[in-house]
C-alpha cells in the first residue's frame, strides 16, 4: 500500500468520529481509579472512538457472529481486552501470539485476555472487567491503571475451546511498556494500526480444515485469524472503517488450527 493510501485511511479512521468528542456516558467514573477496581466509562475518550462506543451500545449479538452462547449456560466465563491506542501512525490494537506449544489455539494471535477466576466477581457485572485487565496485565505486563474501559461488546462463544467470551473495550490513555511475561503462554505482543487493519490488500478469507470460511488479516507477519478476526471484522464493519475487499482471497489454515 502507497504511503497516500495509508495517510487516506488514517484520515478516515480519525474523522469518522467527527468533531464531537465521544458519545455521552452511559456511566461515568474518574479515570485512573485503583488497581483492581472496574468501572465503565467514556469521558474524555478521542472522537475517532465515539463509532466504537455506538456500536457498542447498540449491536447485537447475532450482528456479531452465529456463534452465541449457548442458552443451557454451558460454557466457561472467560473475557478478553480489545484495547484501542494511538500510535505514530495513528489509532491502534493491541494484539499478543500465543505460545506455539499452547494446548488451547497454540500460535494464534489473539486479544489479550482468559478465564474469569473467582477473584474476579460476578461473571454478569463487573467480573469480565476485571478478568480482562487481569489477563492482560498477567500477558503483557500492561499497566491496568493506564486503560479506561469503555464498553462491553455482546458474549459471543468459541465452540472448539467452549469459552463464552466478553469483549471489554478499552483505550490505552497512558501507555506502558509491555512485552512477553511468560514465553510458555505468550510468543510474542505487538500493535496492528486500524489503518492496516482496514486495508484492503492486508485482508483474506480463511478456510480451516473443516470447510468453514472466516475474515482474516495479514499484518505484522501474522496471520489474525478466528474469534479475534471476527470481532475485529465487526469493529470494522459497525464503526464504519470497513473499506470494501476481495473476499475472494483465501488462505488455507493448518490442520491443527
Amino acid at each position: 500500500m502507497t504511503r497516500g493510501t495509508r495517510d487516506e485511511t488514517e484520515t478516515a479512521v480519525r474523522g469518522a468520529a467527527g468533531a464531537t468528542g465521544a458519545t455521552a456516558a452511559a456511566r461515568e467514573a474518574p479515570y485512573g481509579a485503583p488497581r483492581g477496581t472496574t468501572a465503565l466509562s467514556t469521558a474524555g475518550l478521542p472522537g475517532w472512538l465515539s463509532p466504537v462506543v455506538e456500536a457498542a451500545q447498540t449491536v447485537t449479538p447475532a450482528q456479531l457472529s452465529r456463534f452465541l452462547p449457548p442458552e443451557d449456560g454451558r460454557g466457561r466465563q472467560s473475557a478478553v481486552l480489545v484495547l484501542f491506542g494511538e500510535g505514530p501512525r495513528g489509532p491502534e490494537l493491541l494484539l499478543m501470539e500465543r505460545a506455539g506449544t499452547l494446548r488451547s489455539h497454540p500460535g494464534q494471535p489473539s486479544f489479550p485476555g482468559g478465564a474469569l477466576d473467582p477473584q474476579d466477581g460476578d461473571p454478569q457485572t463487573t467480573g469480565p472487567l476485571r478478568a480482562a485487565l487481569r489477563e492482560a496485565e498477567e500477558e503483557t505486563g500492561l499497566d491496568p491503571r493506564g486503560v479506561q474501559l469503555f464498553g462491553v461488546l455482546p458474549r459471543l462463544y468459541i465452540p472448539v475451546s467452549e469459552f463464552v467470551v466478553t469483549p471489554v473495550l478499552g483505550w490505552w490513555r497512558a501507555p506502558s511498556p509491555v512485552g512477553v511475561v511468560d514465553p510458555a503462554e505468550t510468543a510474542r505482543v505487538f500493535t496492528v494500526p486500524v489503518a492496516d487493519l482496514a486495508d484492503p490488500g492486508h485482508r483474506v478469507m480463511t478456510v480451516h480444515p473443516s470447510g468453514h470460511l472466516g475474515p482474516g488479516f495479514t499484518v505484522e507477519s501474522a496471520l489474525v485469524w478466528g474469534f479475534t478476526a471476527g470481532v475485529i471484522d465487526r469493529i470494522l464493519h459497525f464503526a464504519g472503517w470497513e473499506r470494501e475487499w476481495d473476499r475472494s482471497r483465501q488462505v488455507p489454515l493448518d490442520w491443527r488450527a
